[in-house]
């Protein structure tokens, strides 16, 4: 299984959100590239990043930040966040990313993926479905759709997607432990790679993605518990290359 490191950008700054509200966010670090080598020098191989500006706003507003993290760090660092047009995903991808989460668009522009994976692979273009209730919200989470999360696990599939990042809503920012029995009806349902995110409070949430890989739980995104220490990055590592 693989360990995402997760930053989240706001106005700059390493932020964490709390059910992703944004009148509940607390600041971690000002300088979200040093953080970036924190988790590099720790082992990580990878680094999920969140433009929560760009969320909002619907087009990505932290470039100059993403650029110092792709170009002074090793890491393969993905994007979410106001990704939502062709033109969107090239720039991101042009600035050195790994691979790009597109989350609003997969639900009020599912052609997008598909055409997005025909053009740039399915490697490179990974599907966020955040849930509250089971149900896909939308535009930075403020927006609650009517197409519930499983069924949109299948048509993605359907799309040609090969990994999803499932968000339960109620329980990122937390630390109340992720949701795996939903995740794993996710996997199980789109028969893609899942990668769970939300809530992540201790080694427990490892163990247990370790323990439904077999169902196609393939990865843990990890923020807070890091940044409060309710997780060691290193001993993560080691546990899910173990």
């Amino acid at each position: 299984m693989d360990i995402f490191p997760a930053i989240d950008l706001h106005e700059g700054k390493c932020v964490r959100l709390f059910k992703g509200d944004f009148s509940q966010s607390t600041t971690f670090s000002d300088t979200p590239e040093a953080v970036a080598k924190e988790f590099e020098s720790c082992g990580a191989h990878y680094l999920h990043l969140v433009d929560l500006d760009g969320a909002l706003s619907g087009h990505s507003v932290h470039a100059d930040i993403i650029r110092r993290i792709t170009g002074n760090t090793s890491l393969k660092v993905e994007l979410g966040g106001g990704i939502r047009s062709m033109d969107n995903i090239e720039t991101a991808l042009n600035i050195g990313l790994f691979r790009v989460i597109l989350g609003s668009a997969a639900v009020s522009n599912p052609q997008l993926v598909k055409e997005a994976c025909r053009e740039f692979g399915s490697d490179r273009i990974v599907v966020g479905i955040d849930a509250r209730n089971g149900m896909v919200a939308t535009n930075g989470w403020g927006t609650e759709s009517t197409v519930s999360a499983v069924d949109l696990s299948k048509q993605m599939a359907d799309f040609g997607v090969k990994t999803i990042i499932y968000t339960d809503i109620s329980k990122d920012g937390t630390l109340n432990g992720i949701n795996i029995d939903e995740t794993v009806a996710i996997a199980k349902a789109s028969g893609v790679s899942v990668v769970a995110s939300g809530g992540v409070s201790s080694m427990k949430d490892v163990y247990a993605v370790k323990e439904h890989e077999k169902d196609g739980v393939t990865g843990l995104i990890i923020g807070k518990a890091i940044y409060t220490q309710k997780i060691d990055l290193k001993e993560a590592l080691e546990e899910a290359r173990a």
